[in-house]
């Protein structure tokens, strides 16, 4: 925007609610080690950041990190086809783009949560409780 400074090296802010490729605009703006990690969409059409060449999104490196509090070191351990610059790499994606990423997370615990809802209704209100002889 004309009359507008912004410091040299500042992504600009995405509303992702009106923009789809966010992703893309922030890739687009600033250095990430392309080398390691990409863009692609998954199952459901949703843009997500994995480890190039290999099904493993950047999210699932940060869920070992900061959820489960596993090291680098550690981490490489559990993915033995991962190298460390691979997870170093996805950690730093993950750190330039924290809310993203968190958000993205959010999101398919929350899609985690209803598939779970509705398969415990399915369960205790179909055919399952009832061929159950103990349930009643």
């Amino acid at each position: 925007m004309p009359g507008v400074k912004r410091k040299k090296g500042a992504v600009p802010r995405v509303n992702r609610a009106f923009d789809p490729l966010w992703y893309n605009k922030i890739i687009n703006t600033q250095s990430v080690s392309i080398s390691h990690i990409e863009l692609r969409t998954n199952r459901d059409g949703h843009l997500r950041a994995y480890i190039v060449g290999t099904r493993v999104r950047v999210q699932d490196i940060v869920s070992d990190y900061e959820r489960h509090g596993l090291s680098p070191e550690q981490i490489a351990r559990e993915h033995p086809h991962l190298s460390l610059a691979q997870i170093h790499a996805a950690l730093a994606f993950y750190f330039d783009h924290r809310e993203a990423i968190l958000n993205d997370m959010k999101a398919d615990d929350d899609l985690v949560r209803i598939f779970e809802t509705q398969q415990r209704r399915q369960t205790i209100g179909g055919t399952d409780a009832e061929a159950d002889p103990l349930s009643s």
